[in-house]
């Protein structure tokens, strides 16, 4: 199949305005701005939930809701969303969801719940779009090829909420191309999306390995990296990896991530940091990152 685009969504792709408030109708006015950097406003559009720190890339947006959207049933997200949606976004879910189910699978060029699924962000608000379209992706029982097409044509945000359906849509690896295409961005979101459960159970070493060290050298907290201890243990050749990446940080007077130290224990619980930064070389940030 052919996708019209290929190249890896931008958080700068997501913006979207902030869901009606009670009692006001919901609007499809949708005017995005290209070309401009997030920032720290926050007020909560799509663009800058997008600049939240990585380490919530895949869980709810509640803090007490800490349970990764890839590990939540679908019927719990259904109560969640019901339990924190204003009485219009609930509405629009509920249609949009019925819409999915009546019309799954793909019908003529777009199918309905495809739409919706763009224009969940403005309806939720950006703190439920992810829960919304993985649901409605549930709901229309998206197939690889469907999954693939939103993914390749949608936004960062778009792109992630398919990454979180995986484990509800796909049970074997036909839809692994999405994550190692996630896995090539530098979008800390969509990688923290890509290392979920789908990953954990399809991903081969060598692609789970160079998964992880893409986490360490892109700042994504490895508490994203589901079943991160089973995988990594008495990982010899992790071991190795992770104790190379931590020389050339060094060499380049560079800090090594804390979260090194705890991939390398789960590796090798003998194992021996690094030196510690007071032993470094003084060559600035200068050096390769790989």
């Amino acid at each position: 199949m052919t996708h019209p685009r290929t190249s890896p969504a931008t958080p700068d792709a997501d913006t979207e305005s902030p869901p009606p408030t009670e009692g006001h109708a919901p609007t499809d006015t949708h005017a995005p701005t290209e070309g401009h950097a997030p920032t720290e406003n926050p007020l909560p559009t799509e663009r800058q939930a997008d600049t939240k720190p990585q380490a919530d890339a895949t869980h709810s947006a509640d803090p007490e809701d800490a349970k990764p959207l890839a590990l939540t049933s679908p019927t719990e997200l259904r109560a969640h969303l019901a339990a924190r949606l204003h009485t219009a976004a609930r509405a629009w879910l509920h249609r949009a969801l019925d819409e999915a189910a009546a019309n799954p699978g793909t019908h003529g060029p777009i199918s309905v719940w495809e739409l919706r699924i763009a224009e969940a962000g403005r309806r939720c608000g950006p703190d439920h779009a992810d829960a919304a379209r993985v649901l409605i992706l549930h709901a229309a029982r998206a197939d690889t090829d469907a999954l693939s097409r939103v993914y390749f044509q949608g936004t960062g945000a778009e792109r992630r909420a398919v990454l979180q359906a995986l484990p509800h849509l796909v049970p074997g690896p036909q839809a692994l191309p999405l994550v190692e295409d996630a896995l090539r961005t530098n979008d800390t979101r969509l990688l923290a999306a890509a290392v979920g459960p789908y990953a954990a159970r399809h991903l081969d070493s060598h692609q789970w390995r160079h998964a992880v060290l893409k986490c360490l050298f892109t700042g994504v907290h490895v508490e994203t990296v589901a079943d991160l201890d089973r995988r990594a243990h008495q990982d010899t050749e992790l071991a190795r990896m992770l104790g190379d990446y931590a020389a050339e940080r060094t060499a380049a007077g560079r800090p090594v991530p804390e979260d090194l130290y705890r991939v390398l224990t789960l590796t090798d619980p003998t194992a021996t940091p690094p030196a510690p930064a007071a032993q470094r070389g003084g060559r600035g940030t200068d050096g390769k990152e790989s």
